[in-house]
């Protein structure tokens, strides 16, 4: 997300970093790169004109401290006002006892309404709540069913009814909730291709009706300021108290996350970061600023590492690190957290000084595929004491995989060097990634297996090559 701004104020940084000192005339030379990238990421005109006249208050005359360049002061100064502009931070849902809480979602059709509805019950069990999700979108075709097939992926249940009446279906719904015991009611409501009048009242008449705890509005974000006006308009309607931005991960720009704060007045509550149900993060506007200028998220990381890895199992990992026993089956368990992360290189865009350097680098996570189809084409045996492979084994490994021997060979001696290093520091100056993830991760043990994957893949593509060519013949 956010590729093209963090690149554009990467250039407006960069071009600060030879100067000795900020002053009004490159101030205005910069403010004039930024406005144009924030018009360019379809941020709000007002906005964009309040955050650049901001920015240069705060910037002119700002003594540059010894220890930093003008342009890491104008970092610091557009990433400060970056965090006004989002925030403050407000992603508490606020239950009410006795419950149940009551949240009611709405949006225009397509913005993603169900699926949010669906990954805000699985946040709500995650946080040791018993949610209800109530299919009360009655006008699109197939929404309840939609509905129902989340609900039962996400495994919590659902309310339904053949019926054509909102208001009934919502009332009877919280009356089912107070009856059977569930913490929250999230209502999945009706939107259009369009805000108009009889949408407008459907909805308004739901609200007066079950009187909900609070209203989130669902917007899309990649379609920029028109997500802003939208919301805009349901506010005035409905009192909203915070909004949800979906497919933030496939947008770019990031105009509707930098402008619905100071266009609404209401908090961006949550944000849609995948189409898988555990891809919806709470929204802090700080770690949010710190993506856009390309300074990584290490809370985020760190949150995510903690849920994937198991603290008794990362205790383990360690001892294994520190002896010089860490094998192949330990690495297939790092993969398989790395993937429930997000993958390789959402990882490393939230580690500092990565997030806006990686749009050349190749971090191929279909990489990873062919080390595990190597590893798991060994027997148990190899995979814990990788040092026995020898010239059969490697063959044998080779053709299980289709892979060729040497590949074997060639990750094999790249596992050993990373294994070797992973010993010689565990107990030195290893500290940072490994109190960071507690050892449940290592990065050289990672990033020296992409290595291997990209040599694997290439040698996998001359090859095809060669044999279209018709050089050689396959057996």
């Amino acid at each position: 997300m956010f590729e093209s701004l963090t690149e554009k104020f990467n250039a407006v940084f960069k071009s600060l970093s030879g100067r000795g000192r900020i002053t009004e005339a490159n101030v205005s030379d910069a403010m004039r790169d930024v406005r144009k990238a924030l018009l360019e990421a379809d941020v709000s005109y007002n906005v964009v004109k309040k955050f650049c006249k901001d920015v240069s208050e705060a910037a002119i005359g700002a003594e540059v401290i010894k220890s930093l360049h003008p342009g890491q002061l104008l970092i610091k100064i557009v990433n400060d006002e970056l965090t006004k502009l989002m925030g403050p931070v407000d992603s508490n849902i606020y239950f009410v006892s006795p419950g149940p809480t009551v949240i009611m979602l709405a949006g225009l059709q397509g913005c993603g309404k169900t699926t949010t509805a669906a990954k805000l019950g699985k946040y709500l069990v995650a946080k040791g709540k018993r949610p209800l999700l109530v299919a009360d979108d009655l006008q699109r075709p197939a929404a309840i069913e939609q509905l129902i097939i989340l609900g039962q992926q996400a495994d919590i249940d659902v309310y339904s009814e053949d019926s054509k009446n909102s208001v009934k279906v919502a009332k009877r719904a919280v009356t089912h909730a107070q009856k059977n015991g569930y913490d929250v009611v999230v209502l999945d409501t009706a939107g259009r291709l369009h805000i108009d009048e009889d949408m407008m009242t459907e909805i308004s008449n739901v609200a007066k009706a079950v009187e909900p705890h609070q209203i989130y509005l669902v917007c899309d974000s990649m379609t920029g300021q028109d997500a802003v006006n939208s919301a805009k308009e349901f506010n005035e309607r409905l009192e909203l108290d915070g909004v949800i931005l979906t497919k933030l991960d496939g947008d770019a720009r990031g105009g509707a996350a930098l402008s619905v704060k100071a266009v609404t007045g209401k908090p961006i509550k949550f944000i849609g970061v995948g189409e898988k149900l555990d891809k919806l993060e709470e929204f802090h506007p700080d770690r949010m600023a710190g993506r856009i200028l390309g300074m990584g998220d290490v809370v985020t990381l760190v949150e995510k590492a903690q849920e994937q890895f198991d603290a008794e199992e990362a205790e383990k990992l360690q001892r294994k690190m520190a002896k010089g026993s860490f094998g192949f089956d330990d690495f297939l368990k790092q993969t398989k957290a790395i993937k429930k992360m997000g993958g390789m290189k959402d990882m490393l865009k939230m580690m500092p000084g990565l997030g806006g350097k990686l749009g050349d680098m190749d971090f191929d996570d279909g990489q990873l595929k062919q080390i595990e189809a190597i590893a798991h084409s060994m027997t148990p045996r190899e995979r814990r004491e990788p040092d026995i492979i020898d010239s059969s084994r490697r063959r044998r490994i080779a053709a299980g995989s289709g892979t060729q021997p040497n590949d074997v060979s060639g990750l094999v001696k790249t596992f050993r060097r990373s294994r070797d290093m992973m010993k010689a520091l565990s107990g030195g100056s290893f500290g940072g990634l490994k109190s960071l993830f507690s050892g449940g991760f290592n990065m050289d043990t990672l990033t020296a297996a992409m290595s291997a994957g990209r040599k694997i893949k290439q040698r996998s593509k001359r090859k095809r090559k060669i044999i279209r060519r018709g050089k050689i013949k396959r057996r």
